[in-house]
């Protein structure tokens, strides 16, 4: 039986009797009804998983004696940036739980021609809130020890000009597959639309700052399982999942 995982933002020791943050009280306490006695893992991102008991429980409050850390997270032999076009509610959703399941380990959102999600001022942060929290839940279920990095919200054309390792557009019109592709080392980045895809504007400029157009198949996917398609096939090809 998988053990519960939970996700707190703050230093963790062996031996040390700690409370929880409200929102982790809340998913062990009400949610999943833990009680005094019982046990699960708790993780912050630096690469190890601890376990943890409970000592005492209400629906305010729990304090926890945290155990001995398990063995470091290897490392990734492969670092994906994902860069992907907002899409709609739980599309949007469903990409990154799922990006971070197949290994992601950078996200940008990006604001796109065609997207048909515009958010600004407090429903922006709200939103990038919310996706961060999708992203911790993947982390907690898939076993993940460190957490992917999710960046701000910013332009396309702004992030495309930046510049990144082995820079890979899916595009169903191109003529390359990903395993058609020399091996790209230890990092590459992938770039997705939103529904619709991009707009022919944004491809070519694309192109010109280097991206290199690839294609999953003889079917156009949706924005929601084009990630999951190029993650996995990556991953199976040079990653984490190869062998």
């Amino acid at each position: 039986m998988r053990q519960t995982r939970i996700y707190v933002d703050s230093p963790l020791a062996a031996g040390q009797d700690a409370l929880l943050p409200a929102e982790a009280v809340q998913h062990l306490v009400q949610v999943l009804r833990l009680q005094p006695g019982d046990n699960f893992i708790i993780f912050n991102g630096n690469g190890r998983d601890y376990p943890a008991s409970i000592g005492t429980a209400n629906r305010h409050e729990v304090k926890i004696r945290i155990g001995e850390p398990g063995e470091p997270a290897p490392p990734l032999p492969l670092s994906v940036h994902l860069g992907l076009g907002i899409s709609k509610g739980e599309r949007m959703d469903f990409s990154i739980q799922k990006a971070v399941e197949l290994g992601v380990t950078e996200i940008t959102p990006l604001f796109t021609g065609r997207g048909m999600v515009r958010l600004f001022g407090d429903r922006l942060t709200k939103r990038e809130a919310h996706w961060q929290g999708v992203l911790i839940a993947a982390c907690e279920q898939s076993g993940r020890r460190r957490l992917p990095r999710l960046n701000p919200v910013v332009e396309l054309d702004t992030w495309i000009a930046t510049g990144h390792p082995c820079p890979l557009l899916l595009d169903h019109r191109a003529s390359r597959s990903l395993p058609s592709l020399a091996p790209p080392g230890s990092a590459l980045t992938l770039l997705i639309g939103p529904e619709g895809g991009l707009a022919p504007p944004e491809r070519e400029r694309a192109y010109q700052v280097g991206f290199t157009g690839v294609h999953l198949g003889p079917r156009i996917l949706r924005t929601e399982t084009a990630p999951l398609a190029a993650l996995a096939i990556v991953q199976a090809l040079w990653g984490d999942l190869k062998g």
